[in-house]
């Protein structure tokens, strides 16, 4: 007896409930199709609101009338409105006061004459584009750079006073058109100068030139060599760039080297 109520009590027990606490369910996730066409909708009412104010103002700029511009103010031109009377023309510049007319010409005449009693050293005359950028220290570089800045052609002379002084003058001569020129050149001349002068000077400017200066150096020294001095001069008068180097074994005069760049640059 009583195991069989043991029995009845065991089929009668009702089953255990399931756990309904909130921590133990899953979490409930938003479809994640349903986020992805929210914002391709905003995304896709930008671009028509964005389409369709500016469909919207250049409608209204291109129905509006066309704002003339103001005058330009020039009350008074410099050159006359109506041909001059026959004969009240200015005459033409003569070949001495035309300085362009000058530098179309034979560049080697404008060359300072050899001085009494020196002898030529080195050309005289034209020098061809290779063999002036052999005298910069690295001449592909230094070619291709003139060539860049539109050189054109380029007169030089040299010349020997005693047993070592020497000096030669370079007319280098660039295009017009060209975008760099003669005033680039003497400028990229006096930066190596300034760099190379122990001094620190920034020279001194040459009379007649905005901007052309000249250089004296300091003594150079070495054993078993002769004292080196030597003095430039960098200038630049239209399309023509002018380079003046002297060398001696004895101190240069500040007036010498002065004297050779003010009448170098009055013969242009």
């Amino acid at each position: 007896m009583d195991i069989e109520e043991s029995i009845q009590n065991t089929d009668t027990a009702s089953p255990p409930e399931p756990e309904t606490d909130a921590e133990s369910a899953p979490p409930v996730r938003r479809p994640r199709r349903r986020v992805l066409r929210t914002l391709g909708l905003i995304a896709v009412a930008a671009v028509i609101g964005l389409v369709g104010g500016t469909a919207v103002g250049y409608g209204i700029q291109a129905d509006r009338e066309p704002t003339a511009l103001p005058p330009l103010n020039q009350p008074g031109l410099a050159y006359p409105a109506k041909p001059l009377p026959k004969g009240q023309e200015p005459e033409p510049l003569s070949a001495k006061e035309d300085r362009q007319a000058k530098a179309q010409g034979d560049l080697r005449k404008l060359l300072l004459p050899k001085p009494a009693g020196a002898r030529a050293e080195g050309a005289d005359g034209w020098q061809s584009l290779d063999a002036y950028a052999d005298t910069f220290t690295r001449p592909e570089g230094a070619l291709e750079s003139q060539l860049d800045a539109g050189i054109r052609r380029i007169a030089t002379r040299s010349w020997r006073v005693g047993e070592y002084k020497t000096v030669k003058i370079d007319l280098v001569q660039y295009r017009s058109s060209s975008l760099l020129g003669a005033a680039d050149e003497m400028r990229h001349q006096q930066r190596i100068a300034i760099r190379e002068d122990k001094s620190a000077s920034l020279g001194k400017p040459v009379k007649g030139s905005s901007e052309g200066r000249y250089f004296v150096y300091p003594v150079r020294r070495q054993a078993g060599y002769l004292d080196a001095y030597d003095a430039r001069a960098f200038i630049q008068r239209g399309d023509i760039a002018i380079t003046i180097l002297m060398y001696d074994t004895h101190k240069i005069a500040e007036s010498e080297i002065r004297s050779l760049a003010e009448r170098q640059l009055g013969r242009l």
